[in-house]
Parts: structure tokens; C-alpha cells; sequence
């Protein structure tokens, strides 16, 4: 079946305030509408990107939560605090909270199954490091980040997996067509054993490790990569966008 390409800006901890806003209503703007397109700023600049977009398709996400719903957890977010500020998707296990936050399975685990029962879009991320692909573990550590995921996640609408191999993120390394297109096929093979082929075959896989508006078209051109985790290059409305339109 066809998959709609769902392309998400991940901002990480960059912009201003006005800057975010800025960004926001260019996007807004031009995004097309055959692809699903995403936004992910920093917490305290939801709300007034939410307001930049709104009126618009384009999705508010959020770049990570707390699994909890409320309670004593001093800087933690919870996600019916982002449902509030109209939050449609949300990440767990990025590569930097797993690698620079050093943050477990376990509690990527927790934070997976909150935010898909909170009825968001779960994009759950995936990927091997340097040392793990040059020791031909790629589909080893890919199978146990899939691991984290239940079988309760059973609507193929709301779960996402960003493969990022971590590697080519940020590096100026990015896998090439083939490499990328492996593991993505990898992956939806897994969820058809951890689910069931019809299954598989609706969820989208996006590729994550420095999608840019040069390589973008070759990606999304494979039949398994059904959009990108943007980093960089969505920092600026020309690139990412360019990326979006390369998903049409």
C-alpha cells in the first residue's frame, strides 16, 4: 500500500523565541499538503508555535516527555501538559538521550508506551553506533530498540520508527541509499513477526542521519523510507522544506 512520507523538523535546543515563531509561519506556509510534515521545537516555544501554525496542517511535536502523569518531578514534562498545548506527536529514545543523557531502555520503554496511551503519535527512534555497525551489530541493537516497543501499540497511524543510524548524525557521514533502505527493510520485516505483515506494511519508517535537500529525494525514493527525522537542515524553512517537497 502507499504510505504517506511523514517528514518531522526535530530543533533541538536551537532557536529564539522570535526565531521559532519565524520559522514556524514559513513553514507553515508552504508546506505542502501530500506530506505529512512535523514540527518538533523546544518545550518553552510549543505554545507560541502552536500558534504560528495553527490554521495550518502542520503537526506540533514535542522532542521528548516524562512517562508519569503528574506528580513530584521537578522539570519534568508529562504529556497530557503537551496535549494541552495541542502536541500531536512526540519522540522517544533519540539518540541523544539514549547517548549524550545516557538514558536507559527501560525508561525509553516507559516513555514509548506513555506517550502512544496518551493517544499521540509515537515516533520511537532507532539506531546503531559507529563501533556497533563496524561490528556488524546494526540489526542486533535495531531489534532490541524495537524490543522497547508492546503489542498494545496496535494502530499503525500512531507509531513511527525513526531509524538514525547515530554514526551519520551530525557527522556529515550519511548512509547511502542501499545502506539506509537494508535496515529500514530490516526493520519492517521485525514488525511483521512483533505485530503482522498488514501491520508492518502501514507503519511509516522514517530515516534519520542527516537527511539534507541533496540526498533527500534518493532516501525517499527507496521503497521502505517512508519520510525523515530532520535535524539540521530544519532550522531553516528553505531546506526543510525542500525536503518535504522531496517526499511528494
Amino acid at each position: 500500500m502507499a504510505r504517506q512520507k511523514f517528514i518531522a523538523g526535530n530543533w533541538k535546543m536551537n532557536t529564539t523565541k522570535a526565531v521559532a515563531v519565524e520559522l514556524a509561519k514559513g513553514i507553515a506556509k508552504a508546506a505542502p499538503a501530500g506530506v505529512a510534515t512535523g514540527i518538533a521545537p523546544p518545550f518553552v516555544y510549543l505554545d507560541a508555535v502552536a500558534q504560528a501554525i495553527s490554521g495550518s496542517g502542520v503537526l506540533l511535536g514535542a522532542q521528548d516527555v516524562y512517562f508519569e502523569k503528574s506528580g513530584a518531578f521537578t522539570g519534568e514534562i508529562s504529556v497530557d501538559m503537551l496535549k494541552d498545548l495541542g502536541v500531536k506527536f512526540v519522540l522517544a529514545g533519540h539518540s541523544e538521550r539514549r547517548h549524550v543523557l545516557m538514558e536507559s531502555s527501560e525508561l525509553t520503554a516507559k516513555k514509548a508506551d506513555a506517550i502512544y496511551a496518551g493517544g499521540l503519535i509515537l515516533i520511537h527512534c532507532v539506531g546503531e553506533k559507529l563501533e556497533e555497525r563496524d561490528g556488524n551489530q546494526t540489526l542486533e541493537v535495531v531489534q532490541a530498540q524495537l524490543n522497547e516497543l508492546t503489542a498494545k501499540m496496535d494502530d499503525p497511524d500512531r507509531l513511527v520508527i525513526a531509524y538514525e543510524p547515530v554514526w551519520a548524525i551530525g557527522t556529515g557521514r550519511t548512509a547511502t541509499d542501499a545502506q539506509a533502505q537494508e535496515v529500514h527493510a530490516f526493520i519492517r520485516q521485525a514488525i511483521a513477526k512483533m505485530w503482522n505483515p498488514d501491520f508492518a506494511d502501514r507503519v511509516r519508517i522514517q530515516y534519520g542521519g542527516s537527511m539534507k535537500p541533496d540526498n533527500a529525494k534518493g532516501l525517499l525514493g527507496q521503497p521502505d523510507v517512508d519520510g525523515g527525522l530532520i535535524g539540521g537542515a530544519a532550522l531553516k524553512a528553505d531546506s526543510f522544506l525542500a525536503i518535504v517537497n522531496a517526499g511528494l
